[in-house]
């Protein structure tokens, strides 16, 4: 069973001149064939995201016309203009509009589904892709659009403005995306507007960001990032922000949306594992964007020097957004709009230095959280998530059902690369249930192809194990695949074990249940609307990996070793030495120093590749 959603690397796709100009010499001829006597584009199967579609796909064929002078366009582009100016502008409030602060304003807003009534939550987004359909043909040059279209059109994304941004509540649906969105809205219509005004509505838009979306931002693994639907990042809309975030900084030149587009994507690059995959969010744990990421990764990869590209999207929406059929929707166009006018190139190459959540090194990646518990580890292929036992989720040691994962004070870091080698050593103070105070210390050693993982903690009682992951999935070619298997060897017992009860709170890998399927079944809210991460950790058990103590460890230490990836037999050497805890292995020899660190309180690491 593939994942819907974790397709190709973005970065995989054609985005030269020649590519771009068959994107849409293949738009044009889908919306010459569909243009409907009265003007319309919209797709006939389309029902909701709606009320901007057809003006979307006018965008993109007023681009055409400005890069191939296709007689065939003028006069679609006129009646399709009309049609949206006589039909899809609506100025008498929606029924049961929850967000209104001005009642009968006037205002032009879009609608997400046209029913009265229908589904009134969506027209304050749909509003802004309207705005931003309606600046891009706007940008166009003189002389290509009809003089009287063009002032009608001026006037109503003047109105999508003043409608956004004094009729209604700004981002009700607590969606950075969206916010950052209309502020990019705001910045391009300003361009067109006379002077005075225009400063107004550019100065309007740049204090929306300042106090609406920067000042609400949410921590998360170091980083401030624009609220996603009530969490800090979603990961698929997340990359769009960061797309809404490049246009901000290459129209407005504010250094404000540089500054916090390289934070977005240096989060990004942390947490994305070398193949791609990632995982999570409030709005969708599996969900990625297609060409709506593009924008932005590629603008940013440049910018942090790293290869945010590898980045897994949903190539079905690779170039512009489809309905079932594969046919063109014009919902997101201004994203295709930007990207083809936009001449960065993807940086293609990873950043070197060292990151705190993250480990990264060929094939081999740890993305960790802000506990710096592994929350996605991948190896030969295989992405492994954290394993939940009794409502606990994590890698960790667990001693009488309890996991010792959750920190009790500072987590420490240290990293150390090698001519072959990068490694990273986790320090973490935790207490158990007989309120002892522990230090775990877990080392991560990657080689590239193979990652080594050692966990060492004060004596542990009983029967003592490591949850060790979740296999969830795998590569498999240019799509990600379900498994519930992994390619794992531990110095001591190990076992893949699955939930022996059933129903929603326990999830097996072997199942075809997907893992955005179980967290939403989780949520508090119906799909698209519940938080699936929030809805994931009510799970009370996983499959998991259990990996048993290592025989020989020094007195009073309980120490685990796992090899994730291809290897031969697995017998590493741990014992106490002057200056720590020495690891040896058939790969290399790390020394670990004492819990508390030098000095300073850093953690002591060397690392030495065999002799």
């Amino acid at each position: 069973m593939h994942l819907l959603h974790q397709r190709g690397p973005l970065h995989d796709l054609p985005d030269t001149p020649e590519a771009y100009d068959a994107v849409l010499a293949d738009v044009v001829e889908q919306a010459l064939a569909r243009l409907t006597p009265e003007g319309n584009l919209e797709h006939p199967d389309c029902v909701d995201d709606i009320g901007d579609t057809s003006l979307g796909i006018t965008s993109l064929l007023v681009l055409a016309l400005q890069r191939t002078e296709d007689p065939r366009l003028p006069e679609a582009v006129h009646r399709s203009l009309a049609f949206h100016l006589r039909e899809r502008v609506y100025v008498e409030d929606n029924p049961g509009y929850p967000n209104l602060r001005i009642r009968n304003s006037g205002f032009p807003y879009a609608r997400y589904v046209f029913e009265a009534g229908a589904h009134p939550i969506g027209d304050w987004p749909s509003t802004v892709w309207a705005l931003l359909q309606a600046v891009n043909i706007l940008d166009a040059p003189d002389g290509l659009i009809d003089i009287d279209q063009r002032a009608k059109l001026l006037e109503v994304a003047r109105g999508y403005w003043r409608w956004l941004t004094e009729a209604t509540f700004f981002n009700p649906q607590e969606a950075g995306n969206q916010a950052i969105g209309c502020v990019v809205g705001g910045l391009m219509l300003a361009r067109h507007l006379p002077p005075q005004e225009g400063e107004s509505v550019r100065s309007r838009a740049i204090e929306l960001y300042a106090e609406k979306i920067r000042a609400h931002r949410v921590r998360d693994r170091g980083a401030l990032l624009p609220p996603e639907h009530g969490g800090a990042y979603d990961n698929n809309y997340g990359p769009i922000s960061l797309s809404f975030l490049a246009q901000a900084h290459r129209v407005s030149g504010e250094e404000v949306f540089a500054e916090d587009g390289d934070a977005l994507a240096r989060y990004i690059d942390a947490r994305l594992t070398n193949g791609g995959f990632d995982n999570g969010g409030p709005r969708y744990s599996e969900q990625h964007s297609g060409f709506e990421a593009v924008l932005g990764l590629r603008y940013f990869s440049h910018r942090i020097g790293s290869d945010l590209g590898r980045y897994r999207g949903d190539t079905r929406w690779g170039r512009h957004a489809v309905q079932p059929d594969g046919g063109i929707d014009g919902h997101f166009a201004f994203m295709l709009v930007w990207q083809i006018q936009d001449r960065t190139r993807w940086h293609r190459t990873p950043s070197t230095g060292p990151v705190r959540h993250q480990l990264r090194a060929g094939t081999v990646s740890v993305a960790f959280d802000d506990r710096m518990t592994p929350s996605l580890v991948e190896a030969a292929g295989t992405y492994y998530l954290p394993a939940a036992v009794n409502r606990q989720h994590g890698f960790g040691p667990v001693v009488d059902g309890f996991l010792l994962c959750r920190p009790m004070g500072e987590v420490r870091v240290r990293d150390v690369r090698t001519d072959g080698l990068a490694a990273k050593l986790v320090t973490k103070p935790v207490v158990g249930r007989d309120h002892v105070l522990r230090h775990v210390q877990s080392l991560y050693v990657t080689d590239g192809t193979i990652l080594w993982v050692m966990v060492a903690v004060e004596r542990l009682d009983g029967t003592p194990y490591l949850l060790a992951g979740l296999p969830y999935a795998t590569d498999d070619g240019e799509r990600v695949r379900r498994t519930a298997e992994g390619e794992v060897t531990s110095a001591g017992g190990l076992r893949l074990t699955h939930p022996e009860a059933e129903g929603v709170d326990f999830f097996d890998a072997r199942s075809e249940l997907t893992q955005q399927q179980a967290a939403f079944a989780l949520a508090a809210d119906p799909r698209g609307y519940g938080n699936p991460d929030e809805g994931w950790r009510h799970l009370v058990r996983s499959t998991a990996l259990e990996a048993d103590p290592a025989p020989g460890a020094p007195e009073g230490l309980t120490v685990f070793a796992l090899r994730y990836g291809p290897g031969g037999p697995y017998a590493p050497v741990v014992e106490r030495t002057p200056e720590g805890l020495a690891v040896r292995t058939e790969a290399f020899t790390a020394t670990i120093g004492d819990p508390a660190g030098d000095g300073s309180g850093e953690p002591v690491l060397t690392l030495l590749n065999p002799v």
